[in-house]
């Protein structure tokens, strides 16, 4: 393909305008040694978007390959296709991932949110998978703001009103609040979809002469240089880029999942792919590159809604609920067939060549022509290990010490501030807002440790939660990374699932700044260590850099997915306590650590310390007494401790979902330590769970077994919790500090009363 004169109409392409697309000197210089010559205005927008951090990695690939990416029950390696794919038996496989979609939340928050819905799901269903449940993960600065609320309230009604719309329950999550996310809020969605084994589609371009279809929606100007937009900090600047956030519209979406699957069950389809960041862009040289093919686009064919746009908005387009669809030559007309029949787009665009290159054409002018492998990750695209320094502040908060910190008030007025506090209050104002019902797989709702899935036609279930503590790995990255994992995996097992596998989404600050780098090599190492522990690999994910504004950075936060699976759904175990007389049991050992507490932030305002020690083997171990104990229907419920540490657990455990109380009496003897410290630090590895009597012996049995430390502490009962002489009140007391906090914070602003 020979290119001919530059477009006149477009501006010269010069170091300067390399510059203002976010590439480097460097960069720019490479992409002229592979192209033999200065490249064209559209040919500076493809390199731009996909040598950008947010399609290629560049600055964190080098690390995430130290992750363990395959092993355990995993069907095709991280990386390899849209979403992770897990073996579950019965013939059937689990696929899931999680993304950020925080740049375009930051600046449009209801948009921003529900094209990130939208995006991964679109992730699971180009698999061939039946999306089936959502889950998010959400980090804002502090709620007294008023702009913090403005973004809640729009990122949560985003995700509701997509995900409702489009027909997948949301049946799970977190929201966290924080003053270094008041910039730069964190918006992470997650997927979960299932297909039969052997029945899914591959995001691949092979067959030379076979055509290109575009399916889907038209493409219009929205989100042009998303991609770039997420690979920049924010800034007063980024108002200005309002329009590079998305427009999604979930009825679309549905279709498409309709017609996607209908045609990939067609067998008529070579490879499928999502249209997300960088559009035709990145679907057209990701799938050729995988392919080790090449492909001839002509745009004109693109069904475009919006007049006189050039090749380079259509080629940077990342308008919504589109698909690029590679075609078995003949198959053609049976696969327009099937989408028009849902009311949908499908028009050929190209074809796959032989040559390896991605060629270019509009309006009879060939506008680009790249080898499409040096677009991408293992091609031309750059890999960089910057730089990585120790934070100063590090040394800084080691140096707290717990024990000169002042005695506090009494224990009851301090867990109902924390029950309060909006890091552990109900989240119930969030997910009311999700059709959490749909499709009435669920077995376990949003207030369990994990969400639980029917899958009806096997009886079994899968067990999924997001985690991650920003606040641990802020002052121990590694050892951050291994709770984040190890938390997650022992929610999944607190339901009576083992945990199989996990997908990240890592969520830093500038990779330039060598503290920044640190905390993410530091993160990164912890989770790969945890995770080859546990036997639990690395899915795939997502990074997330530049999580940064002028005035400061958000806490490091590698978010974890975790997918967890029960063979017979009927065990699964919930957090309340339920019956009278039941023996209350802790698992691990309270010692009492204070370091990067709720307790010790909300209380006393401190945020210093170190991250609670974390032993592996004795989570494994624990995780395996609450598995094996489930699965021999010991448990009547079983609950972490985390966040406020055993008091809190106790207080949740009492409240269960909300719609049943149930009060418990807890004798504490104290070792020694302070009282506040017992009742409200956040050791690691400990669980609550309550069993009937006649089955408490059982429980401790299986513990004794498996070296975890065990003690009957109380039994349930009454209407009050009362924690030796220290906390003695109502649980209705306690719920209407937990319950209502954040609900009634924002119906405040919604009657003006802020």
């Amino acid at each position: 393909m020979a290119l001919v004169a530059k477009d006149q109409s477009e501006p010269a392409v010069t170091p300067d305008l390399a510059l203002k697309h976010g590439l480097t000197g460097d960069e720019f210089g490479k992409i002229i040694e592979i192209l033999g010559r200065i490249p064209t205005y559209t040919e500076l927008g493809i390199f731009s978007v996909m040598w950008s951090e947010h399609c290629s990695y560049k600055n964190s690939i080098a690390v995430l390959k130290t992750l363990p990416r395959e092993g355990g029950k995993l069907l095709v390696g991280a990386g390899e296709e849209n979403a992770g794919l897990v073996d579950i038996g019965e013939g059937l496989a689990v696929a899931f991932k999680i993304e950020s979609h925080n740049h375009p939340s930051a600046v449009e928050p209801y948009q921003g949110a529900a094209t990130g819905v939208g995006g991964i799901m679109r992730d699971i269903f180009t698999m061939g998978a039946r999306p089936i449940a959502g889950l998010n993960s959400l980090r804002f600065g502090d709620l007294s703001s008023a702009r913090t609320r403005g973004l809640f309230r729009g990122v949560v009604k985003g995700i509701g009103d997509y995900g409702n719309s489009f027909g997948v329950p949301t049946v799970a999550g977190e929201v966290y609040f924080d003053p270094c996310y008041q910039d730069n809020p964190l918006v992470n969605a997650m997927a979960v979809g299932v297909v039969k084994q052997g029945e899914w589609a591959s995001a691949v371009a092979s067959g030379t002469g076979n055509p290109v279809m575009i399916v889907g929606s038209s493409t219009g100007r929205d989100g042009i240089h998303g991609a770039t937009f997420a690979s920049e900090e924010i800034s007063e600047a980024s108002e200005a880029k309002r329009p590079s956030v998305q427009v999604g519209d979930p009825f679309t979406e549905k279709l498409l999942l309709e017609a996607s699957l209908e045609a990939i069950r067609s067998g008529h389809i070579i490879g499928i792919q999502d249209m997300g960041a960088a559009g035709i862009t990145c679907s057209t040289s990701e799938m050729s590159a995988k392919g080790k093919s090449g492909m001839r686009i002509d745009l004109d064919r693109v069904p475009a809604r919006e007049t006189g746009m050039s090749a380079y908005e259509l080629m940077l387009s990342e308008s919504q609920e589109r698909m690029l669809v590679v075609v078995r030559r003949g198959k053609e007309s049976s696969v327009k067939e099937i989408f028009e029949k849902w009311d949908l787009h499908a028009e050929i665009i190209g074809e796959v060549t032989g040559t390896g290159r991605l060629e270019i054409s509009y309006r009879g002018v060939n506008v680009a022509d790249i080898p499409a492998a040096t677009l991408v990750l293992g091609g031309g695209a750059p890999v960089y290990l910057r730089e990585s320094k120790l934070p100063g502040y590090i040394a800084s908060a080691a140096q707290f010490r717990q024990e000169a910190l002042p005695e506090p008030g009494a224990a009851g007025d301090i867990l109902l501030r924390l029950l309060g506090a909006p890091n552990i209050a109900s989240k119930r104002w969030v997910y009311e807002q999700y059709d959490s019902m749909v499709r009435t797989n669920n077995v376990v709702l949003a207030e369990g440790d994990a969400a639980v899935i029917l899958l009806k036609e096997t009886g079994k279930a899968l067990s999924i939660k997001t985690d991650c503590n920003g606040r641990y790995v802020y002052l121990n990255p590694r050892r951050g990374g291994m709770i984040a994992v190890a938390e997650s995996a022992r929610n999944v097992a607190c339901t009576g699932a083992v945990p199989l596998a996990i997908t990240n989404c890592l969520n830093f600050g500038n990779p330039y700044k060598p503290e920044v780098y640190w905390q993410f090599k530091e993160a990164v190492a912890g989770i790969g260590e945890a995770c080859r522990f546990f036997n639990t690999p690395v899915t795939g994910g997502n990074v997330s850099f530049y999580n940064e504004s002028p005035n400061a950075s958000v806490y490091p936060t590698p978010v974890i997915g975790m997918l967890g699976l029960l063979d017979d759904a009927s065990l699964a175990v919930t957090s309340g306590f339920k019956h009278e007389g039941d023996v209350i049991i802790q698992l691990g050992r309270t010692k009492g650590h204070i370091g990067g507490t709720e307790y010790l932030s909300v209380i006393h305002g401190i945020v210093a310390g170190d991250a609670p020690d974390l032993n592996l083997e004795d989570e494994k171990r624990l995780q395996r007494v609450l598995v094996e104990s489930a699965a021999g229907s010991l448990l009547r419920s079983a609950h972490d401790c985390s966040d406020g540490g055993l008091a809190v657990a106790l207080a949740e455990c009492c409240m269960g979902t909300g719609s049943m109380l149930m009060g418990a009496e807890i004798d504490i003897v104290p070792d020694g330590g302070r009282i506040d410290f017992l009742l409200f630090g956040e050791d690691q590895s400990r669980a609550i769970v309550s069993a009937a009597a006649a089955d408490a012996h059982s429980v401790m049995e299986m513990a004794r077994k498996h070296g975890v430390p065990a003690a009957v502490i109380g039994r349930v009962g009454g209407d009050r919790l009362q924690i030796g002489k220290e906390i003695d009140l109502s649980v209705s007391e306690m719920a209407g500090a937990y319950m209502r906090s954040i609900g009634d914070r924002m119906e405040k602003e919604e009657a003006g009363l802020f």
